[in-house]
């Protein structure tokens, strides 16, 4: 009639052609590890030893520009002394930085 019939192919084909198919995503991959999860990972791993590093005397800059120095550490907090007789309980993991000694000469 006016339709055709359609038939389908045989089997059998390039025997390579699954793995040259993954190869571009693999490529990707690899190459989006070197380029963002690894570094990611290595600042977070360094954030964390100078959390854990905290002291007493420390100057340091928190997440939201906070300048001071801690006068005490806790568990899970430190308290900033930002101003003479100002003292702010700050999350260790929001501080950013730590300043070198002498930074701060007005505290």
């Amino acid at each position: 009639m006016l339709i055709s019939n359609a038939y389908a192919q045989a089997a059998g084909g390039d025997p390579s052609g699954g793995l040259m198919g993954l190869l571009p995503l693999i490529l990707m991959f690899v190459v989006l590890w070197f380029l963002m999860i690894r570094p990611q990972m290595k600042r977070a791993k360094e954030h964390k030893a100078m959390v854990e590093a905290l002291a007493k005397g420390d100057e340091v800059v928190t997440g939201g520009g906070i300048a001071g120095r801690v006068t005490d550490v806790g568990d899970s907090f430190v308290q900033v002394e930002v101003a003479p007789n100002t003292v702010v309980a700050v999350q260790k993991q929001a501080v950013a930085t730590v300043l070198p000694k002498g930074t701060l000469k007005a505290l």
